[in-house]
């Protein structure tokens, strides 16, 4: 359950390192943004002598929540942080690596980028 203000880890090598939460992107009954929703945040860490830089606004896509997510066949996963990727306006990502495990929801809303270049898929 990612809210405004909300403090997120970058799982790519971007450059980034710590995300906060602005606005989830979408129309929705929900207030909350949940794994696969897109929501617009800023840099407040990041590496130096990057192409991203500390203060910057970008687009990212929760892969991980703290907040339990139920399957239909009955699995519960619960994660240790809240964690994102950052994207571009095509959905594609900026960095060329992501670390940490990556949940199958996001083969179903199209990020198929995202999962190739993931090393584990939950």
């Amino acid at each position: 359950m990612i809210q405004k203000q909300t403090y997120l880890n970058v799982t790519d090598n971007s450059g980034a390192i710590k995300l906060m939460c602005i606005q989830k992107l979408g129309v929705s009954k929900f207030k909350s943004a949940y794994i696969g929703d897109i929501v617009i945040s800023v840099i407040k860490e990041a590496l130096p002598n990057v192409s991203i830089e500390k203060s910057e606004i970008i687009r990212a896509v929760i892969v991980r929540t703290r907040k339990e997510i139920k399957r239909s066949d009955g699995l519960i996963l619960k994660f240790d942080d809240n964690a994102a990727v950052v994207i571009d306006n095509l959905k594609n990502p900026k960095g060329s690596r992501i670390f940490g495990i990556i949940t199958q929801e996001l083969r179903k809303l199209n990020f198929n980028k995202i999962i190739s270049l993931s090393s584990e898929i939950l």
